[in-house]
């Protein structure tokens, strides 16, 4: 008889965000799994929560998710909390659900408070299409790369950042990115929240200057479509219109879809593409 998972998101900041839901399963699971339970169990007490607690972490995750899975196939129930926040996310918790479901032990989500979602609600950035990057990586090979792709994402970007490293990652953004608006958030739910809507480059002057303090989340706007068309536009203007045309008619298009195209392409009337034409012809 398999037991289950259960992955129970806690408060980022405000033990008030804690839901009904959430500390009953914790006071009814036989074991519960904490990413640090010396942190953990001051949000247990605070609960009167006296379930068995045992490490979680990025450093054990392997061979304590095998534990785990074993005493799950054995008919408890494990809870899995994280720090702050919802389990999975940007947390080994993922490696967990992994076992589970190649061992087919149910798995089962309690919702709840989660930092990137919170900091999105706040930006005033666009909450319609969104990434979540979590923690730049600290390999530099592997963080050019991410950055490189970031140029091109259109969608609102979400990342995580420590104090001592905001100063150089938002210089690294900054440089990647170019001018973008962004949004910083750190304390959330707590006492002293702070939302500071900017731009890159204001933000890292503001940082230079001051000392930052707490964890961050960064929401940066997406790179817009208008910006990318006038690059492009700007890319193709290189050559010239008659050399623009000869591209496409020599894929077999007509010289009407042509003209359409490179009218698209460049950014400009057709008709200022056909008159490049009649000119050329006429000279």
């Amino acid at each position: 008889m398999s037991g289950k998972l259960m992955l129970c998101a806690t408060p980022i900041g405000n033990l008030q965000d804690m839901t009904p839901r959430v500390i009953e399963a914790l006071t009814d699971a036989d074991l519960i799994a904490a990413e640090d339970t010396r942190n953990s169990i001051r949000l247990l007490n605070h609960f009167h929560i006296s379930t068995p607690m045992t490490s979680y972490h990025e450093y054990n995750k392997i061979e304590k998710a095998k534990y785990l899975t074993a005493q799950m196939r054995e008919g408890k129930t494990v809870a899995l909390i994280t720090d702050a926040g919802t389990p999975a996310i940007s947390d080994p918790g993922e490696t967990l659900v992994q076992m589970c479901q190649e061992q087919n032990i149910p798995v089962t989500s309690l919702p709840g408070p989660a930092a990137c979602i919170t900091a999105l609600t706040l930006s005033g950035l666009s909450t319609r299409r969104f990434c979540f990057e979590g923690f730049l990586p600290s390999d530099k090979k592997e963080k050019k790369e991410i950055l490189a792709q970031l140029t091109e994402e259109p969608r609102t970007i979400i990342l995580y950042e420590a104090p001592h490293r905001l100063t150089r990652t938002l210089s690294e953004l900054y440089e990647a990115l170019g001018e973008r608006r962004i949004t910083l958030c750190r304390e959330l739910t707590k006492k002293f929240e702070t939302v500071i809507p900017t731009t890159l480059s204001q933000a890292l002057l503001l940082y230079e200057k001051e000392e930052a303090r707490g964890e961050f989340v960064l929401v940066i706007e997406g790179r817009s479509l208008a910006e990318k068309k006038k690059e492009q536009a700007e890319g193709w203007r290189q050559i010239s219109i008659e050399e623009h045309m000869k591209l496409y008619e020599e894929k077999g298009m007509t010289q009407k879809e042509a003209m359409k195209l490179v009218a698209s392409d460049r950014g400009i009337p057709k008709r200022e593409v056909y008159q490049y034409i009649i000119e050329q012809k006429n000279s």
